[in-house]
């Protein structure tokens, strides 16, 4: 894999920065900083506005400011492109993305535009109209005045200007809100010049390697624009074929035959918007050499840096590949050569030479901070803008000036660190003071991952022994245990709650039925923790019920591999002949009657005890009734002798946070690493399954208490199955949080709630959901909190109960657009009735 110089991850932070050495579509989808105000609003102008609370700087994304948007003096009227607001980036970006809303102003404005078009501008005085490669230019608006509206730009714009212009069918009032989002250009081309691609005849039929997208003038050449070589989307091995559809064969290269160049090349000239010091020059071409296509075989480029061309030139000629028939990238280096233009003549190798992408590494040359006048129509003047090489005879003063800063800065810094000093003693202080007051220990049940009471009446009560056992603490404070009832007396929050545990009630969680204490069933299962919780009332109503599934032969299991093991039993990886004829009228499997099928079995070993056994039947009892289309059915059982055993669903894909891990989001580090991929579209449908299976859940009064990746199983065209046997893999063990060397939580992807109080409610799960959003959207690259430790992950959500604004979320990841990383937020919220529910998550993230 060729190195890419401009990828920084850092993954404290999870924050991707990216120079045009690679563009990466899917990355570079940054909000460019109208909703998050990054742009100022001087950079944000109109045509015209209706009132000066409708004002151009009041039309941001998902912002309520003035009248609650921007809006134009006058009706839009058909066919007339009158009306803009306009938005200035003050340097080229290259945008990916669009979003556009209407004044909804707390459901008094109902204005938005049903359709709208965009024009952009590099330099301020040339504009573009936008053309999706199918050449339309009109894109879909809004269908109501609050909903965000997002359009991926296909293809991608590179601007410094956008215009948003409101487009109807009939006289109309319209508002706009809008964001960009993007990420800087900086490879700094703002034009190339090539000769018009050309016609193959291949087989009888035409095969067109034009320019489609290019955005300057076309007639025997191309001159002053950008195109196809630009937009980030580089040609597949096979010229024939496009990441595209419904388009023609070739479209992705632009390319010429040496027929007609008689001198043996084709020339490209390269314009930049300053002078730079270029390090690389990319080029990805076609080497389909059955086909008569090769790479170039030598490339020749020359150098402008002020008004004149240099005189020696550079010269590079890569290896001629006739074994390899991929298409790939060339490296050439430029040598550090300074110029604001180049011109370069690529020498056929073959009959034919096909282009699909040419990026350019390279450094701004050193200026003089002095701002020069600014060209004719081209904006404001900015400091990016070239003028004189730095005088040699400022270099004292300069020297003076940034050694003064430096001391200037030391002592601030000096001070800062000893405010902090001071800060933290306090705290100690303050803490040695509530020693007595405040114990984050919990009382568990051993083996369970539900911090519960006591329950006599439950079939596994632990030991006393067993229930004796206490959490880390979280603050250092005392080693004295106290039950959470207790707990929660004494803080100051709840300190008008009732001195009876059973009338206690919490402004934070009054009213939200919890399943930590005497009312649920804890089942200790194979795995030795509970998959749902299941209030005791919802039990009791399925204990008089006959389990709906059928006796399967043993002898129809073969064994594949062990997925995991716990306290009281195993978890296998079977296939499962004639097991169609075992199933529901409801279910069926996407594979022929005479096939096996795969299945995983949950087996309870010989020698568990009466309890585990009682608690393994209803388990089968309750699995029996859970009938969802992204929940694991159970599909058959072996209960007429030891071992007992319930047979699920398997999903082919195996778990979600293993699939993701072997996948890349679709883009050129993929296409170079050769990595399976998966779309943006298919990470959201993924989350969309999950949420939906948890609104079935839900509807049920279950409580999952483990939901994550590990606990997804992915079958075809991304199906999303919930399951619960990822606690029994080593492979995630170290996702649990191990108390007393005995018991183990899933502490990253649990509320605060549920680790300090012990309440687990579907709004704990509605937490944890927002962690395995994040989970996927990262593509499981890194557990979550992976820059804190066990100790610090439980430390923060003691800053959740404090709520005084120190707590620590999970970073957006950069694959997600602002309105799911607001779902993220809103799961975690503080206060449980904040959250949404799983209906309400899974309705926003279909609307996407």
């Amino acid at each position: 894999v060729e190195r890419i110089p401009a990828l920084y991850f850092n993954k404290a932070t999870t924050l991707l920065v990216l120079g045009r050495g690679d563009v990466f579509l899917c990355v570079c989808r940054y909000p460019l900083g109208m909703s998050g105000g990054q742009i100022q609003d001087e950079d944000i102008s109109a045509s015209s506005q209706w009132s000066e609370s409708t004002a151009a700087r009041y039309g941001r994304l998902d912002f309520e400011e003035g009248d609650g948007a921007w809006c134009p003096e006058r009706t839009v009227e058909p066919d007339s492109l009158k009306e803009f607001l306009q938005i200035d980036l003050r340097s080229l970006h290259f945008i990916t993305l669009v979003g556009t809303q209407g004044r909804h102003a707390g459901g008094i404005g109902n204005e938005f535009a049903q359709m709208y078009k965009i024009k952009y501008s590099r330099d301020g005085s040339r504009w573009i109209s936008w053309r999706n490669r199918q050449g339309e230019q009109v894109i879909e608006g809004n269908r109501n005045a609050y909903d965000i509206m997002l359009k991926d730009l296909e293809p991608p714009i590179i601007a410094r200007f956008v215009r948003f212009m409101p487009v109807s069918d009939h006289s109309m009032n319209v508002c706009m809100r809008v964001e960009l989002y993007g990420c800087e250009w900086l490879d700094g081309l703002v034009s190339y010049n090539a000769p018009a691609g050309e016609q193959m005849s291949l087989e009888g039929q035409p095969v067109h390697f034009n320019d489609s997208v290019y955005d300057g003038a076309v007639i025997y050449s191309m001159t002053e624009g950008l195109g196809q070589l630009t937009d980030g989307m580089c040609g597949l091995d096979d010229f024939t074929h496009s990441h595209v559809y419904n388009v023609w064969p070739g479209y992705d290269y632009v390319g010429w035959t040496n027929e007609s160049f008689p001198n043996g090349y084709v020339e490209i000239m390269f314009e930049f918007d300053r002078t730079r010091n270029f390090t690389t020059m990319k080029v990805h071409c076609n080497n389909m050499f059955t086909r008569h296509i090769k790479a170039f075989r030598q490339v020749v480029c020359y150098f402008r840096s002020e008004a004149d061309w240099e005189a020696t030139p550079l010269s590079f000629s890569p290896v001629v590949d006739d074994v390899n028939p991929s298409a790939r990238f060339i490296t050439v280096s430029l040598a550090n050569h300074m110029a604001s233009a180049m011109k370069c003549h690529f020498y056929f190798a073959d009959t034919w030479m096909m282009f699909s992408e040419i990026t350019f590494q390279s450094d701004t040359a050193m200026y003089n901070t002095t701002l020069a006048p600014p060209k004719t129509g081209s904006g404001p003047p900015t400091r990016d803008d070239p003028t004189h090489k730095i005088d040699d005879s400022n270099t004292r003063i300069l020297i003076g000036c940034l050694v003064a800063i430096i001391f200037i800065l030391v002592a601030i810094i000096v001070i800062i660190l000893w405010r902090q000093v001071w800060q933290k003693m306090l705290e100690k202080a303050s803490r040695r003071m509530l020693d007595d007051e405040l114990t984050a220990s919990l009382s568990l049940q051993s083996e369970t991952f539900a911090y519960s009471h006591n329950n006599p009446s439950s079939s596994s009560a632990p030991s006393e022994q067993e229930s004796s056992s206490t959490y880390e603490r979280i603050f250092p404070l005392g080693p004295d245990y106290q039950e959470p009832s207790r707990l929660i007396r004494k803080l100051p929050e709840f300190s008008h709650s009732s001195e009876e545990a059973g009338d206690m009630k919490s402004p934070y969680c009054d009213g939200v039925p919890h399943y930590a204490e005497a009312d649920i069933v804890n089942l200790q299962g194979v795995t030795g923790g509970n998959t749902y919780a299941v209030p005791a009332l919802t039990m009791d109503l399925l204990s008089g019920k006959d389990v709906a599934v059928e006796e399967f032969p043993r002898k129809l299991l073969t064994f594949k591999e062990k997925l995991g093991e716990g306290q009281f039993g195993e978890v296998h990886l079977c296939e499962a002949e004639g097991m169609q004829e075992f199933m529901d009228e409801d279910f069926s499997f996407d594979i022929s009657d005479n096939q096996p099928v795969l299945v995983a079995v949950k087996m309870l070993r010989a020698d568990a005890n009466k309890n585990a056994r009682n608690d393994f039947l209803k388990e089968i009892k309750i699995m029996s009734r859970l009938k969802d289309p992204n929940i694991i059915r159970l599909l058959a059982v072996c209960i007429c002798s030891d071992p007992l055993c319930m047979i699920t669903e398997y999903m082919e894909n195996g778990d979600l946070n293993q699939f993701l891990s072997r996948h890349e989001p679709e883009g050129q580090l993929a296409l170079i690493s050769n990595a399976p991929t998966v779309s943006y579209s298919n990470l959201c449908y993924m989350a969309t399954q999950i949420a939906s299976g948890m609104r079935y859940l839900s509807s049920l009064n279950f409580v999952h208490r483990d939901l994550a990746t590990r606990n997804c199983l992915v079958g075809k065209n991304y199906t999303i199955k919930i399951a619960d046997f990822g606690m029994s893999r080593n492979l995630y063990s170290g996702d649990y949080y191990r108390i007393q060397g005995r018991a183990v939580l899933p502490i990253r992807w649990m509320s605060w709630e549920s680790i300090l109080l012990g309440k687990f409610t579907t709004a704990s799960d509605v937490w944890a959901f927002g962690v395995t959003l994040w989970e996927t959207l990262t593509f499981c690259n890194e557990q979550p909190y992976s820059q804190l430790t066990d100790e610090q992950v439980i430390e923060n959500t003691g800053e959740f109960f404090r709520d005084q604004k120190r707590q620590v979320y999970l970073p957006q990841p950069v694959l997600c657009p602002d309105s799911v990383y607001k779902i993220m937020l809103n799961c975690w919220r503080r206060n449980t009735k904040e959250r949404p529910s799983f209906q309400e998550i899974h309705r926003a993230l279909q609307q996407g």
